[in-house]
């Protein structure tokens, strides 16, 4: 089969489309043949090896596994024995190590049914943007008519915390920037800030919950406009830019130490791996209350032009690539 690969950290240069022996499924496995994967920046991060920290986990001189791509979308090809879920024929969506290939494999309990009037490439899309998304709204505790600004909306899982959150019931602000305004509103945003004009933190108003999903101002400032209960949900310290990761962690940390003493409070999560969640994104998808937002579609072979579409920071929605 064939299947990207990157022997060496680095570049987007450093994959290779090759021919490699197509894996098969353990007891608990499926199967999959993939239709569409999407690209997240936890995959840019292992390619380029960065931050550093993470080579003592993955490798420190050149990757221990190397074929990337955690999303994927496809139609179940085998089954291990023990799997009672899924038979060959379903189409599934969820989440596999490396997706980026004409095959794949992944524990059922990773997989979830896609709906039938959802494509490959929207089905690819979700799984861990989606995931991520939903997680952090729940852990900022979402309900109907609380007041939530999503900080990096018009991004991957931005995207999909905008719809996720209206359909929760939530008043919704988007920030972004000028080429965005547009889109994050259609996608349901009730408000929609462009910080090139205006900082959301010095502005008059005040929300229950930030889902801050750039990290680029401190839990001391964003407190000016929070409740006197808000929750700063802090979805991870943000990109594969070893200096912005120190950063940005160092940001979130002080905010986690600040809020031990204040009503208002810094939530931290990580995302996992979930089959119900999962599920609630499929019925989310079928009932149009999501709609994911893809800034382009590229070919298997095209993988590296997808990665620096995704290097340059700009993409709108998620980049999929088709197989």
């Amino acid at each position: 089969m064939k299947a990207m690969v990157c022997p060496r950290y680095g570049a987007p240069e450093a994959l290779r489309l090759e021919e490699v022996d197509p894996p098969t499924p353990g007891d608990s496995e499926v199967l999959i043949q993939v239709r569409a994967a999407s690209l997240n920046a936890y995959d840019w991060g292992l390619i380029r090896g960065r931050p550093l920290i993470l080579r003592a986990i993955v490798g420190l001189r050149r990757p221990k596994l190397n074929r990337h791509g955690r999303d994927v979308a496809g139609r179940v090809e085998s089954v291990g024995r023990s799997v009672t879920l899924f038979k060959p024929g379903d189409d599934v969506f969820g989440i596999c190590r490396g997706s980026l290939a004409e095959y794949a494999c992944t524990p059922e309990t990773s997989l979830a049914a896609k709906p039938a009037n959802v494509s490959f490439e929207a089905a690819a899309a979700v799984p861990l943007a989606g995931l991520t998304a939903l997680q952090g709204l729940r852990a900022g505790r979402i309900h109907s008519g609380q007041r939530v600004l999503i900080n990096g909306a018009s991004g991957g899982i931005g995207t999909f915390a905008v719809q996720i959150a209206k359909a929760f019931g939530a008043d919704v602000t988007g920030v972004t920037s000028t080429p965005n305004l547009e889109m994050v509103s259609s996608i349901g945003a009730d408000r929609v800030v462009d910080y090139t004009r205006e900082d959301f933190t010095r502005s008059g108003q005040r929300y229950d919950m930030i889902f801050d999903l750039v990290a680029n101002h401190s839990f001391s400032t964003c407190r000016r406009v929070l409740s006197p209960k808000g929750m700063h949900v802090a979805a991870g310290a943000g990109g594969a830019d070893g200096h912005k990761f120190g950063r940005r962690l160092f940001r979130m940390l002080t905010g986690g130490v600040v809020s031990r003493f204040t009503s208002q409070k810094v939530v931290f999560f990580v995302t996992r791996r979930s089959q119900e969640d999962l599920v609630t994104l499929g019925g989310l998808l079928e009932s149009r209350q999501v709609t994911p937002v893809i800034d382009s579609r590229h070919r298997l072979s095209e993988t590296s032009e997808a990665f620096r579409r995704l290097a340059e920071g700009h993409a709108r929605g998620k980049i999929v690539v088709t197989v």
